[in-house]
């Protein structure tokens, strides 16, 4: 992911498989499995109605998504004010247990983590002064902060999703996914996601 604007979303989209695989957020564990399939996506926004940033459509074909596999996404957002660096991003990750929904921990930065600087993950990932990565950059949506206020989209972009390796505690299930972009305390944007993982 991943979710306060179009730039953050498909920033996530495009760079979160290539950095589950990676060492600085995943460490290999014993036990751990490579993920198959992640179907059943839905999203809504959250946050109340004077949230400056809202996603306006997310699509996420096909479903089941295959990993290794390809994956076709198309978004909106509209952001009405400038999005600037500190970001703080705040994840609650919950995974269905019978009729019940558990919060999972915040392990090695996955789970329910609270990130207090977007920006600068972004900035690692995407070193300042480096073009953003394709589609952003034929669709001019950028991948740094400041985010300026306005509309942005992605009209069905195809992307290749790598295979990823998900931690032990990560089992097969259901999953939902709460997060809340904030600056300076003011509440920005606030999705939730809903998916089914299944692992091999």
């Amino acid at each position: 992911m991943l979710c306060a604007g179009l730039a953050l979303a498909l920033c996530a989209l495009q760079l979160v498989p290539a950095a589950l695989a990676g060492p600085q957020l995943l460490v290999e564990r014993s036990g751990a499995r490579r993920l198959s399939k992640v179907g059943a996506f839905a999203w809504e926004n959250c946050g109340d109605k004077r949230d400056p940033v809202v996603l306006q459509s997310l699509s996420v074909a096909p479903d089941p998504i295959s990993i290794p596999g390809n994956l076709r996404v198309s978004a909106a957002v509209k952001s009405g004010k400038t999005m600037a660096s500190p970001l703080k991003a705040v994840l609650v990750v919950e995974k269905a247990l019978g009729d019940l929904w558990i919060q999972l921990p915040c392990i090695d930065q996955l789970g329910s983590c609270t990130y207090d600087d977007v920006c600068s993950i972004l900035d690692e990932l995407i070193p300042p002064g480096t073009p953003c990565p394709e589609p952003l950059l034929t669709y001019g949506i950028p991948c740094h902060c400041p985010f300026k206020a306005g509309s942005y989209s992605l009209p069905a972009s195809d992307f290749d999703v790598p295979d990823v390796e998900l931690p032990s505690w990560m089992t097969n299930g259901n999953y939902r996914v709460r997060v809340v972009v904030s600056n300076g305390g003011e509440e920005l944007s606030c999705v939730k996601l809903a998916f089914s993982l299944h692992s091999r």
